[in-house]
């Protein structure tokens, strides 16, 4: 193994040889009496793969007639494994274990060994078994088989009776090597971010000494083009301050600048360059370089477009048009103006067709903007055409299409239909097959991110032959004519509603760019700070499949000038610690938010609420709100309230006690239970308690709905509001009414009397 390293450590270096004669090196870019080091030594990388990270949440479960498993994994291209250990968690059924089964593994077709499947002192059987360091590669298929499952082919209903269930947490443990790939910008991402890797990534950015709005909007730009590649790995950003990060880091700033020493090369031109860490030349430093926010916006555009030529360390950035984001025309949003085929929504690697009798359920995940609207009433219109296997072994009575849209069950869809006459035609020999099926789903049932899965559940007669158990030639499948139907749907919500913030970033995504978006920050933010924003901008690239390329960053908050004016037409998304007193008076000045020693709500006017009883909202949670606030040293989330500039856009602030706290928010908002907790305008977590969730402030109307429809909104949503002005209304103007009627009355017969 040691020869093996050894070997592929040599390579690498002849490989790169050539581009460290470039023009410029590490030296000519450090203080000249500041040489730059020299290695000792090649870094070692430790790290764990794990089988949810593989894709497998709820882990590999083996049963009925399904003893084979497996999952995909890939590694870093830029990484020689040295060690590797297989953590294996296995829940085993006590009918299995009764049966003295084993279990085979196999990593990329080599035998690793059997482990017994026996009951254990827990619920839980763990082995740790050591893997020969050169199986693994950069793609890797490891798999499972049940020695004993051959003796149970024939048995029925064996689904919950035998079953062997690969925990989540069962894990690689691997360490290796790093390999120095050079300084050539055209394998960008990496060093810095690895598609092939499936755990989450840890990017390192730096800035000069005086920071810069301009310098930091190229980072959010970068950011939120990294969130994208990123996907469902995720990615954390930590900022440094006039320091060198210790690993691989990008560094952005202006022509001669310095950052931890190093100057920033003089080009009149908008600059990309890649060299060597003078802390150890096998990580990389990323330049950014430009000198104004015209040209850092240009050197990172170009830097997330890629296709650079081979062995290319620098690049001088010509001037380019960067398109402009439409409303809701994010990539990654099902589209809202037409019916969108399934085919449309599942990945490359996806299938509409099942084959055999054992296999998963097809899985069709799409996001949709959280502010689709229906009237009551009002259903979203769901086609699936699908086939079931024509086969006389087949049980069409107890075999059905499942479906489930975000874990609700939807509907069984049966093989044939199930009318009395089409039953009575079926059963005299005629064709009776269902192959299609249209299924409204309620508003409420779709979220920012979704997963319909559709699962054939096929079931044998009791006479089927044991042969046809294990019959992978049979084929179920989807049709390609399926689709879902959003294209009747409104954008229009009631804001602030921090669900919509966590699950797409939104309103900000509206324009999936951010070009009615201005990041906010402190005058003097910390690292913590910038690199929160910096997390926040790659989750809405994630979100939208769209880079920030028209955000506007803004230190403190603006009295006047070019910044002032900005905000008037743009909503904020503010980073802050409860340290930074000044920015955040400021910022929540007319805010339904105080900061004194601590976050509170402000006592609303006598006019704010008799607003707030006419509009029908009569379920604040100022009160309560204030008191947790109050009750908390250590916590950090959200406030949203409406834009002091224009009242018709929104402010986010993300909010710390310290900044250790507000460092949490990373890991908060990776947890789907604190996630769906978030909501309202107030939320707030802490290690004790999670998240708790409040609505203190008014909220507003935001969307494409007319005017005159709005009323007719209002009248729907306010019912016993209107019922109560009217029963008013009909207290005042009855006994007037009624006395001038009187009145009119005696006129007319006195009139009468005296002809």
């Amino acid at each position: 193994m040691k020869r093996l390293t050894s070997l592929a450590l040599l390579l690498g270096s002849l490989f790169i040889a050539p581009l460290h004669g470039e023009e410029t090196t590490v030296a000519s870019l450090l203080p000249q009496n500041e040489p730059a080091a020299t290695p000792l030594f090649v870094p070692s990388v430790v790290n764990s793969v794990s089988i949810a990270q593989m894709g497998f949440a709820e882990g590999i479960s083996l049963s009925g007639g399904q003893f084979q498993g497996g999952a995909t994994f890939t590694l870093p291209l830029d990484q020689v494994i040295t060690t590797a250990r297989l953590t294996l968690n296995l829940k085993i059924s006590p009918a299995m274990a009764s049966r003295n089964a084993t279990m085979q593994l196999m990593l990329n077709g080599q035998p690793l060994g059997t482990v017994p499947l026996t009951t254990s002192d827990s619920d839980i059987a763990q082995y740790q078994l050591d893997i020969p360091a050169a199986l693994m590669v950069s793609s890797n298929n490891l798999s499972f088989k049940v020695i004993d499952g051959d003796a149970m082919q024939c048995q029925r209903d064996l689904t919950n009776k035998y079953r062997v269930t690969v925990m989540p947490d069962s894990r690689f443990e691997l360490e290796g090597q790093q390999l120095d790939i050079g300084a050539d910008l055209s394998h960008f991402p990496r060093p810095f971010f690895d598609n092939m890797q499936m755990t989450p990534a840890a990017i390192a950015m730096a800035f000069p000494a005086k920071l810069s709005p301009d310098t930091l909007s190229a980072g959010a730009l970068i950011s939120s083009w990294i969130g994208i590649q990123a996907d469902y790995r995720g990615v954390a950003f930590a900022a440094w301050h006039d320091r060198l990060p210790e690993k691989n880091g990008i560094l952005i700033g202006h022509p001669g600048e310095q950052i931890g020493g190093l100057t920033l090369p003089e080009s009149a031109q908008p600059l990309l360059r890649i060299v060597d860490n003078p802390a150890n030349p096998v990580y990389k430093l990323l330049l950014v370089v430009g000198k104004d926010d015209a040209s850092l916006r240009a050197a990172a555009w170009r830097l997330t477009r890629g296709n650079f030529a081979m062995q290319t360390p620098s690049v001088d950035v010509e001037k380019q048009p960067i398109p402009a984001s439409k409303p809701y025309d994010a990539p990654r949003w099902i589209p809202t103006d037409r019916p969108v085929k399934l085919s449309e929504l599942i990945r490359k690697d996806q299938s509409l067709t099942s084959t055999g009798l054992w296999h998963d359920a097809i899985r069709v995940a799409f996001r949709a903007a959280p502010d689709l609207f229906l009237w009551d009433g009002e259903t979203i219109p769901l086609h699936i055409g699908y086939r079931f296997p024509s086969e006389s072994w087949i049980d069409e009575e107890r075999s059905w299409l499942s479906m489930t849209l975000n874990n609700t069950f939807l509907h069984n869809l049966p093989v044939n239909k199930q009318g009395a006459l089409e039953t009575l035609w079926h059963k005299l020999g005629g064709d009776a097959r269902q192959e299609k099926f249209d299924m409204p789903l309620e508003p409420y049932m779709i979220y920012g991110d979704n997963q319909l899965s559709l699962y054939f559940n096929i079931q044998p007669k009791a006479s089927a032959p044991c042969s046809v158990l294990l019959n992978n030639n049979i084929k179920s499948r989807i049709e390609e004519d399926s689709w879902i139907d959003l294209s009747h749907t409104r954008h229009f919500a009631l804001l602030p509603n921090l669900s919509y913030f966590v699950g797409a970033s939104f309103p900000f995504t509206r324009l999936a760019d951010f070009s009615e978006t201005v990041l906010m920050l402190p005058e003097n933010p910390s690292e913590t700070q910038i690199a929160t924003l910096l997390d926040m901008a790659a989750r809405s690239g994630n979100a939208t499949g769209t880079a920030l390329a028209y955000n506007r960053v803004v230190l403190g908050v603006p009295t006047a000038g070019g910044d002032s004016e900005l905000l008037h037409n743009r909503d904020v998304l503010a980073v802050s610690g409860m340290e930074q007193h000044d920015f955040n008076r400021d910022l929540l000045k007319g805010s339904p938010f105080v900061v004194d020693s601590t976050l509170g709500v402000r006592e609303p006017t006598t006019w704010q609420r008799v607003k707030r009883w006419i509009a029908g909202d009569w379920a604040s949670d100022g009160l309560e709100a204030d008191r947790y606030f109050s009750s908390n040293e250590a916590w950090r989330g959200f406030v949203s309230f409406r834009s002091p500039w224009n009242d018709s856009r929104l402010v986010v602030l993300a909010l710390g006690s310290n900044d250790e706290q507000l460092s949490r928010l990373h890991g908060d908002l990776a947890s789907a239970r604190i996630n769906a907790g978030i909501r309202g305008d107030a939320a707030v977590i802490t290690n004790e308690n999670g998240v708790r969730s409040f609505r203190v402030g008014e909220q507003f109307p935001s969307g494409e709905m007319p005017a005159q429809m709005r009323v007719v909104w209002y009248a729907n949503q306010h019912s016993a509001l209107l019922a109560i002005l009217g029963l008013l209304f009909g207290c005042i103007v009855g006994p007037i009414l009624y006395v001038w009627l009187r009145n009119r009355a005696r006129r007319r017969l006195d009139l009468s009397n005296r002809k």
